[in-house]
């Protein structure tokens, strides 16, 4: 019995007639779930838009605000943990760190929905003229070579890219730890300054799930190293 067409053929017109194989069954599945996490991705993306525009403002923030200072710091922030998520889901090993780069994917594009839309409710360009961490105390000296606190350098993603099997669920789960609590730092510093109602309250929010995964993530590691 031949298995039946899958979407490549559907796509090209030519039955494929090879069995299906349980190596097969899996890439399947693994392909079917990133799609999946991409489409909620997007999903997430939106609804974070929809958020960031529930409530009228009658005072905007200005450019140089440590709202909009935050904003646009925590987007590059936030990015950067969507793409090393979605590294984790695609191609980690661990059930449990496929999870895990699952779910920071969708809470943080979330969350960048939500950043962008307030800039655009404030009538603010994506980026300023303030540099890197400007809006923080002393923000500025932690950034080091255009990298705010605990973002990967470039030879890290790249290491993190071309991963394979365990070494890549170790090192999803290190960067990781090491960008949640950059993250949290920063959250801190705007939750210290900040008397927007809005901002503090989904920093607020930012704050509580990054702690949450933080816990998981280091549980994960132990787990995986021990």
């Amino acid at each position: 019995m031949t298995a039946p067409a899958s979407l490549d053929d559907t796509l090209d017109g030519t039955p494929d007639e090879t069995p299906v194989t349980e190596d097969g069954d899996r890439r399947s599945a693994r392909r079917f779930g990133t799609l999946v996490v991409a489409a909620a991705v997007v999903v997430g993306l939106l609804l974070g838009y929809a958020g960031g525009m529930l409530t009228p403002r009658l005072t905007r923030p200005g450019d140089a605000s440590v709202e909009a200072g935050f904003a646009r710091d925590m987007t590059s922030h936030h990015s950067q943990a969507v793409e090393m998520g979605l590294i984790a889901f695609q191609r980690g090993t661990d059930p449990e760190v496929r999870s895990i780069g699952g779910d920071i994917a969708l809470a943080q594009q979330g969350d960048v929905g939500t950043m962008q839309t307030w800039l655009r409710s404030w009538e603010l360009d994506p980026t300023g003229s303030q540099p890197r961490m400007a809006w923080m105390p002393e923000g500025t000296r932690m950034v080091r070579n255009g990298l705010m606190p605990g973002m990967a350098t470039t030879e890290q993603m790249t290491r993190l890219r071309e991963a394979q099997g365990r070494e890549l669920d170790v090192l999803f789960l290190d960067l990781m730890i090491q960008h949640h609590i950059g993250g949290i730092h920063m959250v801190d510093a705007l939750l210290d300054a900040s008397d927007e109602p809005d901002v503090v309250r989904a920093a607020q929010t930012m704050k509580n799930t990054q702690q949450t995964e933080l816990v998981n993530l280091q549980s994960a590691l132990k787990r995986i190293q021990g």
